[in-house]
């Protein structure tokens, strides 16, 4: 996980507009704030980003 998506879910996480376990509302946000970089690792990666929420540690 790159540092350019752990700062684009914190930005999600700080607006408060979601649970951030909810994956699908998480990937919507993402694309309306033009974070396609998330958008794509939500896709691919989505046991990676449950980790980061849980732990702070996305490897």
């Amino acid at each position: 996980m790159t540092s350019k998506i752990k700062e684009q879910i914190i930005a999600i996480r700080d607006t408060g507009l979601t649970n951030m376990f909810d994956v699908n509302a998480v990937q919507r946000i993402a694309d309306e704030m033009e974070f396609y970089e998330l958008v794509i690792f939500l896709e691919e990666e989505k046991a990676k980003y449950v980790k980061f929420i849980l732990y702070g540690n996305g490897e």
